[in-house]
């Protein structure tokens, strides 16, 4: 493993780092790039390659075996492996940020267009279900959000130019690195784009506290094929003009006290309830 391990050239990297602008992977700010921590979404940053990649940093010490595969992952992606001080990814994420002694350099995810994301999708063949977000802006429910629709295996995640955040590296965390995966179109507006993928064929099936029909009663007709799902935001829901734009509106039946469902478990029943109907109707 190339491993440069003194402190003087570990500080000389730090501070040309934040002289650089570098070095913010911690801040929940509107930065798409900078520092990644924490295994999983290093380590799945390193298996995509989307990304530009720069450096690896990994905690001196023991050897670990997670901390090898990441470097064997390094090394296959031509990403030079840095062997440093606990102190200096410390100094690098702040005091808050929990990095299990890994750090990586990296620049923003790639964002396509929304005919990019639906072309896509058609040419893969796999899911034609996509994720579309109206005014969810906290980079924890975002992250919470595609770690779902990255495992139920929708075919992407639609943001909003305005009202969501950027693909900060604590989205990637909040993701466990999912975000690393799921293809990402940006439109400006969500309406507009929705109309755009009606014309291609989709349902727009809109989440709504109690509008509609609950979501068991609904025909496999409607929830299968190719279908944009939109969830609101936590307390505020979807916005009237994207709701009055769906095609159908879906509830989660609530059997409990507990009024509400936050957005990712909203999500997560909604989707894996899709993929169970699109595998009853499209038997493998």
């Amino acid at each position: 493993m190339p491993a440069r391990q003194s402190q003087r050239n570990a500080s000389r990297r730090r501070s040309k780092s934040a002289r650089n602008g570098q070095g913010q992977g911690h801040s929940d700010g509107a930065r798409s790039s900078g520092w990644l921590y924490g295994f999983h979404p290093v380590r799945e940053a390193l298996r995509a390659r989307r990304r530009t990649l720069g450096r690896l940093w990994l905690r001196a010490g023991a050897p670990r075996e997670d901390h090898a595969e990441l470097a064997d992952l390094a090394r296959q992606a031509g990403v030079l492996v840095e062997v440093v001080d606990r102190e200096d990814i410390d100094a690098l994420a702040g005091g808050d940020a929990q990095t299990q002694g890994v750090a990586l350099e990296a620049g923003p995810i790639p964002e396509l267009t929304i005919e990019a994301l639906v072309a896509r999708a058609h040419e893969t063949g796999g899911s034609r279900v996509l994720l579309a977000l109206d005014g969810v802006e906290d980079p924890q429910n975002v992250g919470a959000v595609a770690r779902v629709a990255e495992s139920a295996g929708a075919a992407g995640l639609i943001l909003t130019d305005r009202r969501a955040p950027e693909l900060t590296p604590a989205v990637a965390r909040a993701s466990a690195g999912a975000i690393e995966w799921l293809p990402v179109a940006r439109v400006p507006n969500l309406v507009r784009a929705l109309g755009g993928l009606q014309r291609e064929g989709y349902w727009v099936v809109a989440a709504s506290a109690e509008e509609g029909q609950a979501l068991f009663e609904m025909e496999d007709r409607l929830l299968s094929g190719p279908v944009v799902l939109v969830l609101g935001a936590e307390g505020k829901g979807i916005r009237p003009g994207v709701l009055k734009a769906a095609d159908h509106r879906v509830w989660i039946p609530m059997l409990g006290e507990v009024a509400s469902l936050n957005v990712s478990t909203a999500g997560a029943v909604l989707l894996y309830d899709l993929l169970r109907r699109n595998q009853r109707v499209n038997p493998a």
